[in-house]
This record gives structure tokens, sequence and C-alpha cells, in this order.
């Protein structure tokens, strides 16, 4: 047997940019999971605004990381993002790349496999996702370059060997925006149930006894939290955690009423106590999946979701969520009514959030990774 056939093949990571605590960031802490000598490649990597865990891993960085004004204002990075992407090259077998916008233009040696958030939400869906809280450097890339961008995304969706989707609604954009079909795998819930509660000394002097509702979000305009806040407003009873950040920040903490607290940059253990201690989860925004009401689902809590997108995939109405047609604050008060006198049964709440547990992604993805190693990629 040659010494070819005796190496074991090497599996390398990629994502966009490690530069804030999301949804996709604990998806690249999953495949690191399944891939635990994998190293992860990015164009920008902020350890103080992404998840801690990453500190343990290896990370490879682009020429842009140098910059250090980029790795806290990574939009500010928008016209170079495509060069900083294009001059990447990994040396493995197999990419496995976690993208909605740049790591799948990465170069490699080997297979790539793109995980797909969704094709760039800022490039086809730009009106929704960046509202008007663009900075001046996206709107004029926006305006001068979209055409080569476009020109750019589609060609780096084209050298991907394959593409999986993280929901229906993604694999749809994906065929429509890439030419390119996908199969469909859910993304892992976060396990933020099996860290042990931190409590919030100053959420329980400001609560006072009272029950309250939960928002995990960041603050983009498609989050539709300006929506949830203003909602509260009109419901002084009522009391509001939100827990994220992002460039409506200081907006929506000017606009926010006495019965609603903004927070930022809290440990997984003061999330979990929050879960714990919280009566719903608020999530009405526009997503392709959706990961924080199958998080809140794990600590056996419903949550009250917009009926569209990933909600729809995820989530049974009346057994997991409440649904609204809209995000509107008189659909959210309508909502919160139901929620004072809906009965739900929390053992099958957790029996759902089960079905998305870190374990069921973590095999999947490494049957996949191993069926393209194998030449027998699935169909």
């Amino acid at each position: 047997m040659s010494e070819s056939e005796l190496r074991r093949p090497t599996v390398a990571i990629a994502h966009d940019y490690l530069t804030q605590r999301g949804g996709a960031e604990r998806v690249v802490l999953a495949m690191a999971a399944a891939f635990p000598e994998a190293t992860i490649h990015t164009t920008v990597y902020d350890p103080e605004a992404t998840f801690p865990e990453f500190r343990d891993l290896p990370i490879a960085t682009s020429w842009l990381d140098r910059i250090g004004f980029f790795r806290r204002h990574h939009r500010f990075a928008l016209p170079l993002l495509p060069l900083a992407a294009s001059t990447m090259k990994i040396d493995a077998d197999l990419v496995l790349v976690s993208s909605s916008g740049w790591a799948h233009g990465f170069r490699s040696t080997g297979h790539k496999v793109v995980y797909c958030y969704s094709p760039a939400r800022w490039l086809y869906q730009s009106r929704r996702y960046l509202g008007d809280n663009a900075t001046w450097t996206e709107r004029v890339a926006l305006r001068l370059l979209r055409p080569f961008l476009v020109w750019w995304d589609r060609r780096a969706a084209r050298s991907a060997d394959a593409y999986v989707a993280i929901s229906s609604i993604v694999q749809d954009r994906v065929l429509s925006e890439y030419g390119r079909t996908s199969a469909v795998l859910p993304a892992p819930r976060p396990n933020t149930v099996d860290r042990p509660s931190v409590p919030m000394p100053e959420i329980v002097e400001w609560l006072d006894g009272h029950p309250f509702e939960l928002c995990i979000s960041r603050l983009l305009p498609y989050k539709n939290v300006g929506t949830i806040i203003e909602a509260y407003a009109k419901e002084p009873h009522r009391r509001l955690v939100v827990v994220g950040r992002g460039p409506m920040g200081p907006d929506l903490r000017a606009a926010a009423p006495d019965n609603v607290r903004l927070m930022e940059d809290i440990t997984d253990g003061e999330i979990a106590w929050l879960y714990r201690q919280s009566r719903a989860l608020i999530a009405i925004s526009h997503e392709d999946f959706g990961l924080t009401p199958l998080e809140a689902a794990s600590f056996g809590k419903p949550s009250i979701v917009l009926r569209w997108g990933g909600y729809i995939e995820t989530m049974i109405e009346h057994v997991t969520a409440l649904f609204v047609e809209e995000p509107s604050t008189t659909a959210l008060r309508d909502a919160l009514a139901q929620l004072d006198v809906h009965d739900w049964d929390v053992d099958r709440i957790k029996e759902h959030a089960e079905r998305y547990n870190e374990a069921v992604f973590v095999e999947a993805i490494r049957e996949l990774v191993k069926a393209h190693l194998d030449g027998n990629p699935p169909r």
C-alpha cells in the first residue's frame, strides 16, 4: 500500500469572518467538534467579539486581519473582501465551508463543500438586510461594484463541488441565484442548556419579581427588534430582556421604555439563566433558519415567531410556538395575549429540540464529508 493510500485525508474549515456571536459562528464550532484537527480559515478574527471557544482552536486569517480596524468593523471592509477571499488558498483534501458571502470564494487544493446560510443577503436582499443602517462604504460599494460583486459571488459558487443548504428556503435561493442544486441539513441548536446558570443580579433587581420574555438577536433591520420594543412600550405591565449587539443598538437603546432592558456581550451561563427564568422567546425576524427558538425549546420554553422562512420548518404551531402573520406591534401584542392563556407541554417542547441536537449534526456532516472524500457524494 502506497504512502498516499495510508495518509489520513485532511479536512479544513472555512468561514466568512469571526467577528460576532451569532448562529453561524455556533455552527462553525459544531463543525470543529466534528473535525477537531481542522484549521479554521477566515478573513478576519476578533477574539473579543466572538465566542471564547475559538481561542482554543487553530485559526488562519487573511492579510486583511492585519488591519485592526477591519477586525472590529468588518462591514467597512466590503470593497476589499473579494480580494481578501480570493487570495486565501487552503491546502486540504476537503474544505468544509460555512458561508453566506465570502468563504465560498477561498481557493482550495482539494474538494470544497459549502454549507450555505443564504446567498449573500446584503447583495441579493440588500434593502431588507441593511435597511437604513448601511455604512457609507456599503452604499457606495453596492452602487458602484454590484455588477462585479454579483459576478464574483456567482463565480465563487461555481468553484464548489457541492452545496448544502441550511433550510428549504435557502435551497430554493441557492438554485435561483447560483443554478446549483443542494441537499438540506438543518443547523444544530446551541447547547447552552448544558451550561449551569449564572444569575444576573442587575436583572433580578430590575424585574422585582415580574415575569419576562426574552429576545436574543443581532440588532439589524431584518431582525425587527425595534417592532418588539415598540410593542412592549404599549404593554407597560410586561417585561422584556433583549440580548444582542449591532448597528441599530444606539437607536434601540434610546427608544427602549423602562420595561425593556438591552444587554450585550454576556456569557453562555448568563444566557442559560435568562432562558430558565423567562416565560418565552420572541423572534419575529425574517430568518432563513432561526436558531434561537430551538435553543429556547431545549429549555422547554415556547416562542413567538414570524410565519416565514425557517421558522415554518423548525417550529410546530401551538406545540413549540405561536405564529404571527406579520412583524407588527398589533400582531405581537395579540400573540402575547395568547401566550398568557396557552397551556404548554414542556416535555414535548424539549423532545422536539432534541431533533436538532449537535450530535445529530456532527454525525451527518461527518458522513457527508466522508462520502465526498470516498468519491461517492450524495445525489
